[in-house]
């Protein structure tokens, strides 16, 4: 007898999760977490999950570390309730970038993260734009990571070119691809050479995590439109200061487009003070709250990845389709 999917979704991102579901034709299932007055989190999943192919869906964002216990909690009660296979779908991982041993005593939590989901009983994960590709390998099951290129891509070539178009300013005026620091340069190049730009990089030095001290341009963007291009925004330090060296730099209009757009702390105040024009993020985190406070936020739906990611390793199907293509 053939099984069937069944989606389950913790309570980081429920918007997504019934997004994902919708996209699917499925109905999300039935789970209750609660918890007890010394915060212990207790889940019940509320039908049969015996012999079936369960997909949890549950971001990093937030309470963290309440989210991923309960994550954490679902997968190892999935597993005792006799599911035939059990895949982790986690859109923003936690503990990300805490990849490698960067200093004396430095733990590398990522690592830690990968061997609690493998304890609980996880048998695939699925993910997007990890913040380091070498975190699959900490994993000893398969690992999905998914890109929001082809997504963040297709936004640029319809929202930003094709209004330039438009607007008769694509003959005066290109555009030029920006990495904010140099460890996003391969997805920056791959960007621009999908649609044939140019590309410039911003060497920063950090005092500390979080605080950006230096920033120099590496390339020209005189008279051109500065698309930034980062897989994560947290207090967005980066994103201003580097908006702010492009505009020094003669850049006419700067664009920012992130995967996670986690923006935490004083992140809308200075995505509102900086000379960024929009700052387009995917939704692998939620941030409809975050949208209220400024009109410069945009949002990219990555459900349709994320749906066609789990049809296909339903199915059994190879998902390298994804990584060049964004569904409709």
């Amino acid at each position: 007898m053939q099984n069937h999917i069944k989606l389950l979704a913790g309570g980081s991102h429920p918007e997504l999760a019934k997004l994902v579901a919708d996209r699917l034709n499925l109905r999300l299932g039935k789970i209750i977490v609660s918890s007890y007055a010394n915060s212990e989190i207790s889940v019940t999943i509320c039908e049969s999950v015996r012999d079936e192919d369960v997909f949890v869906l549950q971001t990093g964002h937030g309470s963290i570390n309440d989210q991923l216990m309960e994550l954490l909690i679902i997968i190892s009660a999935c597993r005792t309730a006799s599911a035939r296979k059990i895949t982790a779908v986690i859109p923003c991982f936690p503990y990300a970038r805490q990849d490698k041993k960067d200093k004396s005593r430095a733990p590398i939590t990522a690592k830690l993260v990968a061997n609690m989901l493998s304890v609980a009983g996880a048998d695939h994960v699925i993910t997007m734009d990890l913040h380091a590709s070498q975190i699959q390998g900490f994993f000893d099951c398969p690992v999905d990571n998914l890109y929001a290129e082809p997504s963040m891509v297709k936004y640029i070539r319809l929202e930003i070119l094709e209004s330039l178009k438009r607007n008769g300013d694509g003959k005066r005026c290109g555009a030029v691809i920006v990495s904010p620091d140099a460890g996003g340069a391969k997805r920056v190049t791959s960007i621009a050479d999908r649609l044939d730009l140019d590309f410039a990089l911003i060497h920063k030095e950090r005092k500390k995590a979080n605080e950006v001290s230096r920033m120099v341009l590496v390339g020209s963007v005189a008279d051109q439109i500065a698309i930034l291009v980062d897989d994560m925004a947290d207090t967005c330090g980066t994103l201003a200061k580097a908006a702010q060296v492009l505009v020094d730099n003669g850049a006419r209009e700067v664009y920012a487009i992130v995967t996670h757009g986690i923006l935490s702390g004083e992140a809308i105040a200075r995505i509102n003070g900086s000379p960024i024009t929009r700052v387009v993020v995917t939704n692998t985190v939620p941030h409809a709250e975050k949208k209220k406070l400024s009109d410069k936020l945009q949002t990219i739906d990555i459900s349709a990845t994320l749906s066609e990611a789990i049809r296909r390793t339903h199915n059994g199907e190879s998902v390298s389709y994804l990584f060049d293509h964004a569904p409709e």
